[in-house]
């Protein structure tokens, strides 16, 4: 082996060489003569003949099948370099052509590859791909730095809290706008004295609501409970918006526990409208408006429905623990609290339904709340307003309820037959009343009332202060003196006091 061959060979050993290797016979000029570089052209030698051995065909084959094997292997072949020095072939001298590099790249020595257009296709795929998922990179990491930033800023800085405005109004909104400020707070001062008696002054003794429901001649009307203001020295109302005005009392009406108070118009803005209390439904929306334990939650509101109508609900006027009265009253699940007495019971039109007066308060009930309906307020507060008093019919006795008589005296006294156990027992008989020119006398029962019947002295105030009578109207009245049934007509005159 001469030492062009030798170097030759470990050219070939130093380099990866493909694992097909493809034989081809150069013919080649004398090896002493100088090189010619001349193109490449599939199939032939640098000469420009043939290879040996090959037809046009397979010539023009050998070199594309080779790049399509070399195309399809997992891994592509690294480029070669340049080839070493020239050995003579199997005839006897000539070179060996450059290899070929896969992806197109560079040849041997001063003689460039010959492009191949398989070859320029799959590197304008390439380079698309390349493209795409750089962009998708970029995004990624374009949104990775997004919540990086977030994430540093929420833990290095306090979030900032954007504040949003709701314009939220709804009907129930709509009919608060309309009253809420006629309704006020009405504060009781009562005297209160020193502890040795010397000095007396004026403290807040309690506090309830009020509805101003007219305004007039500078002049301004407050409807309240009685309760609210009974036994004040003073008493001193105070609007939504925080100012104050003293009030006089115009007149009360402790059967039906309202008042009417006066007080100057000029801190007035709002007045309550009365709606229709007898075209209420069960189960339509009913808003309570108040001052709940005082002045501090003033303008409170509360929503409900109406629960009930035409109740009649006991009560104690004059506070000596026996019931006197039944009030006809509107039920509701509204909340009213201590200090909603004499606020506004309202419906979704905004109109005042009723007056807010009472609950019934023990541990095992919830949400059963009274007021005074609006058609039985307006025709008494238009005369505690013009006469500071209600005129009422009056029979002009007093009276003790049947069933509070021990049984005993009921009939060695009262000589009731057994079928009457009920009824209004006549005590006292105010000389020269109805009554007594009736020819009523002590003793005697009352069982009936201008035709309904009378089961307690409770009852027959609600007959005779009913709206079915009035003052000038004759009645019959039936009762049993000493044990026999009896009857006469009574022509009924004005009361002498609201009491």
């Amino acid at each position: 082996m001469d030492e062009k061959e030798k170097n030759l060979n470990e050219n070939s050993e130093n380099e990866s060489t493909p694992k097909r290797e493809v034989e081809e016979t150069l013919h080649t000029k004398d090896s002493s003569q100088p090189v010619q570089e001349t193109p490449i052209v599939e199939g032939v030698t640098p000469e420009g003949e043939k290879f040996a051995g090959a037809t046009e065909e397979a010539a023009e084959a050998s070199s594309t099948n080779a790049f399509f094997e070399e195309a399809s292997s997992k891994e592509p072949e690294p480029a070669r370099p340049a080839p070493g020095p020239r050995r003579p072939n199997a005839a006897g001298g000539g070179t060996i052509p450059p290899n070929r590099v896969n992806n197109g790249g560079g040849g041997s020595g001063n003689q460039p590859p010959k492009r191949n257009k398989h070859l320029l296709g799959y590197f304008l795929t390439a380079l698309i791909g390349v493209i795409i998922g750089g962009l998708i990179i970029f995004f990624v990491a374009w949104d990775n730095g997004d919540n990086a930033d977030t994430t540093s800023n929420s833990n290095n800085k306090p979030t900032k809290v954007e504040k949003v405005s709701v314009n939220t109004t709804s009907d129930v909104t709509k009919a608060v706008d309309k009253v809420q400020d006629a309704v006020v707070s009405v504060l009781n001062y009562q005297s209160s004295s020193s502890l040795d008696g010397t000095t007396s002054s004026e403290k807040e003794a309690s506090s309830g609501s009020g509805v101003i429901y007219k305004k007039v001649n500078g002049k301004a009307y407050i409807v309240t409970n009685n309760h609210v203001v009974a036994d004040a020295n003073k008493l001193e109302v105070t609007f939504t918006n925080g100012k104050k005005s003293e009030a006089k009392l115009l007149g009360t009406d402790e059967w039906n526990d309202l008042a009417v108070l006066e007080i100057d118009d000029k801190n007035v803005s709002t007045v309550a409208a009365f709606g229709d209390s007898d075209s209420l439904k069960l189960g339509e929306p009913a808003i309570a408006i108040g001052s709940p334990l005082g002045t501090e939650f003033s303008g409170s509101v509360t929503q409900g429905i109406i629960s009930g109508l035409n109740r009649a609900v006991p009560v104690d006027t004059n506070g000596d623990g026996t019931e006197d009265w039944e009030a006809d009253v509107i039920q509701t699940d509204a909340a009213i609290n201590p200090g909603n007495s004499g606020g506004a019971l309202i419906n979704i039109e905004g109109q005042v339904i009723g007056i807010n007066s009472m609950k019934i308060s023990m541990e095992n009930v919830e949400g059963i709340s009274f007021a005074i309906p609006s058609n039985t307020v307006e025709p008494i507060i238009e005369q505690l307003e013009t006469k500071g008093e209600v005129e009422r019919p009056s029979l002009g006795v007093s009276l003790r309820d049947v069933d509070t008589i021990p049984e005993t005296q009921q009939k060695n006294i009262l000589k009731l037959p057994d079928s009457v156990d009920y009824g209004a027992m006549v005590q006292q008989v105010v000389s020269g009343s109805a009554a007594d020119k009736a020819g009523l006398k002590q003793y005697d029962v009352i069982v009936e009332l201008n035709g309904e019947k009378v089961t307690n002295s409770m009852t027959l105030r609600k007959i005779l202060y009913g709206n079915d009578v009035k003052i000038g109207d004759k009645v019959k009245v039936k009762y049993y003196r000493d044990g026999k049934e009896q009857s006469t007509d009574i022509k009924l005159e004005a009361a002498k006091t609201t009491t």
